[in-house]
């Protein structure tokens, strides 16, 4: 079943046209990963999915319902959840209090609760941390932090944009065995934005490879780890 469908998304900043009719699906449980150099669109892409970003032309929905024109909050409320390239954490408040507000639109406390412990269940380095101010961790550790805050509101789909970004190999490693570790057992839906090709292409069912603003290729993980020569299409 599809649960992301986007349909001729053409979007921008301002008067610069930035996406051209970009096409893609994301099925439920499916890690997809979108792909591409250095200002291709793909931020951009994401950022107009989550409703950050208007959609000039074109359609989002989600789980069959047009959300194309709704406003990011409803977006979330309807299972949908950001993580920002930038280290996105409360630097003041400690961990616990940036888990906890990431579930701000949660009104059950008690179920706020449960979701935490599950959230630092799943991602250790975080549990040990927990009354630590989020200022104080190392960039990965904020990475981490900010893929939590996310599942605290348990989305049905996660948009992640460079979640390597910055990171050492051992890290970026941690973080993707982490995204599919959860994918797994959640049976999350994940649309990854990566630069880092070899380790996008280990956990992604599909790839989507975007150039200047367009869709030119959907293929499967396997089959694109097996070209050899992928970075031609970059």
């Amino acid at each position: 079943m599809t649960l992301l469908a986007v349909d001729g998304l053409v979007t921008g900043y301002g008067r610069k046209q930035v996406t051209f009719e970009v096409s893609l699906r994301v099925d439920a449980g499916e890690i997809v990963a979108l792909m591409g150099h250095n200002g291709a669109g793909k931020t951009t892409t994401l950022k107009s999915i989550a409703g950050l970003l208007p959609a000039w032309s074109g359609a989002i929905a989600l789980d069959g319902q047009a959300i194309t024109h709704a406003p990011s909050a409803r977006r979330v409320r309807q299972g949908l959840s950001l993580v920002p390239q930038e280290r996105f954490v409360f630097a003041d408040l400690t961990v616990a209090e940036n888990l906890d507000l990431g579930a701000f639109s949660v009104d059950d406390r008690k179920a706020v609760a449960t979701q935490r412990a599950r959230v630092l269940a799943l991602l250790p380095v975080l549990a040990e941390r927990r009354a630590q101010l989020a200022g104080t961790l190392s960039g990965g550790e904020q990475r981490m932090l900010s893929l939590g805050m996310a599942l605290m509101r348990q989305p049905r789909l996660l948009l992640l944009d460079e979640p390597s970004l910055g990171l050492s190999p051992l890290l970026v490693e941690r973080i993707m065995e982490t995204i599919q570790d959860i994918s797994r057992r959640d049976k999350l839906t994940v649309l990854l934005v990566e630069q880092n090709v070899r380790h996008a292409l280990a956990i992604a069912g599909r790839v989507y490879i975007m150039r200047t603003g367009r869709v030119i290729l959907e293929e499967t993980g396997t089959a694109m780890a097996a070209r050899g020569q992928w970075w031609d299409l970059f």
